[in-house]
């Protein structure tokens, strides 16, 4: 599974986004997130879906790529990441507007 998603944001706000949509998920969902460098390790499972895949940024784009969830999930799968994306990564709100767990 595959992702590309535009973002308005310099790269190092971007990470930092995404460093705080590693924690929500975490803590959220149980899901592993380890940062190597500029690329985040997605690891864990929510509701019957394994969730294995990276992301990174990589200029104006954040990339992701994953471990296909299968036909009944795939769409599922993809909605839910680019939703968070878009929220995490909308430059009207604030780093610390944005949730960590829920």
């Amino acid at each position: 599974m595959e992702i590309n998603y535009k973002h308005e944001l310099p790269p190092g706000d971007a990470r930092a986004r995404l460093e705080v949509l590693g924690e929500y998920l975490h803590n959220r969902h149980g899901i592993k997130v380890t940062w190597t460098g500029d690329r985040a390790r997605f690891l864990g499972k929510y509701l019957v879906v394994k969730i294995d895949g990276e992301m990174h940024v990589e200029g104006d784009r954040v990339l992701f790529h994953g471990v296909d969830p299968g036909f009944l999930w795939r769409k599922k799968a993809t909605s839910y990441i680019e939703e968070k994306l878009k929220k995490y990564l909308d430059p009207k709100k604030s780093l610390a507007d944005l949730p960590r767990a829920e």
